[in-house]
């Protein structure tokens, strides 16, 4: 039998570690991650490929702890290491000391894991549960398309594995084969507030793992032998999944109970904790033995990751041509939805495009990437929610990931999202079959509170700054084509929304669209109409009967983007009578909000009515049809703008 005592003395220190760390953090998850501490020393310092000194190495295997509560011991082990941290260009390395600063607000060791505030150990944030082994396997695609032999050591708590979402990642490991992922279960028995359900149990969840084809292997997670024989396994054709049976709080009864969890030891109680693990020292024969380097770290393996540069879709027309969309051409007449679809596929021609969508590929139009570059894109079935986590996991592994899925469907997934923006993950998703236009299929199919959602990440920045996400709604086939390529170019997660009908193109095919977030395309003078998407279609047939029915002259801007520059937008609401009308075809949230609080805050005087969808609809016939129903019809604009100016004439 080996020996382990090292590794023993080793425990010891990190556990007590945690215990003062969370202590004088005043808050912390020290049971949960006295749990891990064999399984997290096994693998920082035996285990895995990697190099603390250098956390950025494209090569190095990869630890995801999807139960983020239990990071102290992590961070008091990468501590120990002599780990860095940072940013690239400026990184510091860090002393065993430092895992004091756990939770302090000027530290990179925050509450759950997040690399967006300088631990580039982790490659997505985690902590909001269920989402870790969705990122494993999104890591674990990006080194198979780099050819990488990597692996991808992923912690789940017993607990935690009730959440759907850990079912979907491990249906989708299995159906993409993804035998680089280990799947670790901390069965310590207890969750949050209560004993974990008899259904997670060791016994359960195994059989479980075993029923949805993994090869699952239980341990005792304390057990030396038991752990590295495991974690050392090489799988066959099925992936590894371990059950961990560990005890919560190991060597620190106080830890022990149920209600102990998330708590950290009390100041008056910490010495006695401490005693209690210098005992177990003594149990095992290391309490003489000085903390010594255990560490036996293998070099990274070499990878070459994808080239950067910009990203070019080239021509709408070559484009249109090759996805087999060449009569739009002709017509001049396309949807937002096939455009992006063509534009996705003519971004394709760079290698570190991804293309991920959940069983709607032929009405999203990413059957266009498909066809074109089918190792690169992945069929996700129904479980967006792994599928968003899977993309922040590519995003981690220098690819650039669309997702894609009907905009409704998609608010499933917003946990997913929240937290890719929380990493400063740069994804891109794109919501279809947006606003009420879709009509026949009624309300469980349309995405009309999306905008509202991703407008307040629109105006939540990132620390350098930029909006944690950009939103982006295009109103026909360039706009989309252009706004597409643009996407594919920005650092960051930006979100599309695309609807259904074709549409008559409004712009030329050389237009540009900047970041400024909108185009005037009528120039009046009596109003001001604002029209985003398929609405600005709305707006211009409204315009023309105003113009020859009412003898108005309404300007109309067409807004795509948010965050919206305003300042342009005022000065031509002031410069029609102070009147400026929104439409959208979403519930309240949107554009609207961005034309109200700019109003809001200016100095002219500008008053702004809104016109969104008031009411949950219901099916219809024809876009027509719905947009009655929510008052957005052509006849319902004219008489809102006839009354606007009656008003300002007033």
């Amino acid at each position: 039998m080996a020996d382990y005592k090292d590794l023993d003395r080793k425990v010891i220190k990190l556990s007590k570690q945690v215990v003062r760390m969370c202590a004088e953090a005043g808050s912390g998850h020290t049971s949960s991650s006295l749990a891990l501490g064999h399984l997290t020393t096994a693998l920082l310092y035996r285990v895995m490929r990697y190099d603390p000194k250098n956390p950025w190495h494209p090569g190095s295997d990869r630890l995801i702890l999807s139960e983020g509560h239990a990071v102290p011991i992590v961070y008091a082990a990468y501590c120990d290491l002599g780990g860095v941290v940072g940013q690239l260009n400026q990184a510091s390395e860090l002393r065993f000391s430092d895992a004091t600063s756990l939770r302090a607000a000027d530290s990179v060791l925050d509450g759950h894991p997040n690399p967006a505030i300088g631990f580039p150990f982790f490659d997505t944030a985690t902590g909001s549960l269920g989402q870790g082994l969705s990122a494993a396997a999104g890591l674990a695609l990006a080194a198979r398309m780099s050819g990488s032999a990597q692996r991808f050591f992923c912690i789940v708590g017993d607990g935690e594995s009730r959440e759907g979402q850990v079912w979907e990642a491990l249906d989708f490991i299995v159906d993409q084969k993804l035998t680089a992922v280990r799947a670790i279960f901390n069965c310590n028995g207890q969750g949050q507030s209560d004993y974990v359900s008899s259904q997670q149990s060791p016994y359960a969840l195994g059989q479980k793992l075993a029923a949805f084809g993994w090869d699952v292997k239980e341990i005792d997670g304390h057990n030396w032998d038991e752990i590295f024989e495991a974690l050392k396994a090489e799988p066959g054709e099925k992936p590894v999944a371990i059950i961990a049976k560990t005890i919560k709080g190991w060597s620190v009864s106080s830890l022990q109970s149920v209600a102990s969890h998330g708590r950290a030891v009390a100041e008056d109680q910490v010495a006695a904790a401490l005693a209690e693990l210098d005992a177990k020292a003594g149990e095992l024969g290391v309490a003489e033995l000085s903390d010594s380097d255990c560490a036996k770290l293998t070099e990274p393996l070499p990878i070459s990751p994808p080239p950067g540069g910009a990203i070019s879709a080239g021509s709408l027309s070559e484009a249109l041509q090759a996805a087999g969309l060449g009569d739009a051409l002709a017509a001049k007449k396309l949807s937002t939805r096939r455009a992006w679809g063509a534009a996705l596929a003519a971004l394709g021609a760079d290698g570190r495009v991804i293309s991920l969508d959940a069983d709607v590929k032929a009405s999203t139009f990413a059957n266009l990437f498909e066809k074109a570059y089918p190792d690169r894109f992945i069929e996700c079935k129904i479980a967006e929610q792994n599928m968003v986590s899977a993309a922040a996991g590519l995003a981690a592994g220098r690819r650039i990931p669309f997702v894609s899925s009907f905009a409704k469907f998609l608010t499933r997934a917003y946990d997913q999202i929240e937290m890719a923006a929380v990493t400063n993950s740069n994804i891109k998703i794109v919501g279809s079959h947006a606003g009420v236009s879709l009509a026949a299929d009624g309300p469980s199919q349309m995405g009309l509170s999306d905008l509202a959602f991703f407008r307040a990440f629109a105006h939540t920045h990132r620390a350098d700054g930029a909006p944690a996400i950009r939103v982006f709604q295009p109103s026909d086939a360039i706009s989309a084509f252009k706004l597409t390529e643009q996407m594919a170019n920005l650092d960051g997660l930006c979100y599309m929304r695309t609807h259904r009908p074709d549409v008559p193109f409004i712009y030329d095919e050389n237009e540009e669209f900047t970041l400024d977030g909108f185009k005037h395309l009528i120039d009046g003078e009596d109003i001001a109409i604002v029209a985003s998407g398929y609405m600005v279609h709305v707006a211009k047939q409204a315009c023309k009967v105003l113009e020859e029915k009412a003898g108005l002259s309404p300007s109309l801007i067409d807004v795509y983007a948010m965050p919206l520059q305003t300042d342009e937008i005022m000065q031509i609401g002031d410069d029609c009578r102070g009147q400026i009308l929104v439409l959208e075809d979403n519930y309240a949230g949107g554009f609207a909000e961005e034309i109200t609080t700019a109003a809001s805050k200016s100095d002219l005087g500008v008053m702004v009515e809104t016109m969104c969808v008031p009411r949950i609809p219901k099916s219809g016939r024809s876009p027509e049809e719905l947009l009655a129903m929510a008052g957005l019809a052509v006849q319902n604009i004219v008489e809102k703008v006839q009354k606007m100016f009656d008003q300002s004439e007033g």
